[in-house]
């Protein structure tokens, strides 16, 4: 799609769109970086203050997954004036400018248009330490790989749309997809970004799903990313939504993009790999941590909060497919 957009080049960018990584990066004096990112989408469920969290945690968390810290946000909205009241949106913005809040960042604007379909979501700036950001091109093999929160945000909205879940069960995936990665972006800093026994490279799970992400990662760091299924998080009831072809409508597009790039182990069972496929919202990070450091970041993330972690792979040497699933 970019093809034939000429590429700008300057010194103080620092990361750009070359390597799909979550966020820009731009050098403004030797030890102080901007870390700039967008994202909106339309509606997961359909109470809007939620609603609000929901998108503002999403696009908060690529300046998290960058190792970088939010300071300002824009909200960028599509709104039907004439088909829905005023008072959806003034939640959608409270949940929004709630989560903006959490996460220590001012919002200071945006931009709305009258739309037929709803979207909402942040412009995100934030900081970081130039020689400690978190980039999805520093993975070496031997790296063992973390995923901070359970997959299946595909499968339980998809479950939410057909009106096959129950509402407790919804609430609970909704608090899910509300929680920031602020802590584990904080375990990452605690253990090291770029050193010799800490953070290798991350990266967070969205709209491409953890292979689509993990695709992105592997071959920016030029490494092959090998996958354990037993050991990777599902939220509850995640496979049997799947078992009932109950997916985001990401996943099939998903699954053609990156089936070449893919080797699955014939005995890994097949809904499970279609939530891998699967898209997230706002879902965890995906963090290469050297071998040495496994254990501490472990550590550092029950330390904070994160519990429904799990060391979930490894990255190996580049072979001839991009990403393994044993």
């Amino acid at each position: 799609m970019l093809r034939g957009i000429p590429v700008q080049q300057d010194a103080r960018l620092l990361v750009g769109h070359g390597t799909f990584d979550d966020a820009g990066v731009y050098l403004l004096q030797p030890g102080l970086a901007l870390v700039q990112t967008v994202d909106f989408f339309p509606p997961v469920l359909d109470d809007p203050y939620l609603f609000g969290q929901i998108a503002a945690a999403n696009s908060l968390s690529d300046i998290y997954a960058m190792g970088g810290r939010p300071i300002t946000a824009l909200g960028i909205v599509a709104f039907p004036l004439n088909g829905l009241p005023l008072g959806d949106l003034r939640e959608i913005l409270r949940g929004g400018s709630e989560k903006a809040q959490e996460a220590g960042a001012l919002v200071v604007g945006g931009h709305s248009v009258n739309e037929q379909e709803l979207k909402f979501g942040l412009s995100v700036t934030g900081t970081v330490n130039p020689e400690r950001v978190s980039t999805n091109a520093g993975a070496q093999p031997g790296d063992r790989l973390f995923l901070t929160k359970p997959l299946g945000m595909g499968p339980v909205t998809a479950a939410y749309r057909a009106r096959k879940i129950a509402d407790e069960h919804m609430r609970r995936a909704a608090g899910q997809m509300a929680a920031l990665n602020k802590a584990a972006a904080e375990a990452m800093e605690a253990v090291g970004i770029n050193e010799p026994r800490g953070v290798r490279a991350a990266t967070d799970v969205t709209g491409f799903g953890l292979l689509g992400h993990a695709r992105n990662l592997a071959q920016a760091s030029n490494v092959t990313l090998t996958f354990e299924a037993a050991r990777v998080p599902l939220f509850d009831g995640a496979t049997e939504f799947a078992k009932r072809s109950l997916f985001s409508r990401a996943m099939k597009a998903n699954r053609a993009l990156l089936g070449e790039l893919v080797e699955i182990a014939p005995d890994v069972e097949g809904p499970k790999v279609d939530i891998f496929f699967d898209s997230e919202t706002s879902g965890g990070l995906l963090v290469a941590v050297a071998p040495e450091g496994a254990a501490a970041y472990a550590s550092a993330l029950r330390e904070r909060g994160v519990e429904e972690f799990e060391e979930i792979g490894e990255v190996l040497p580049r072979g001839e497919k991009l990403l393994r699933v044993r």
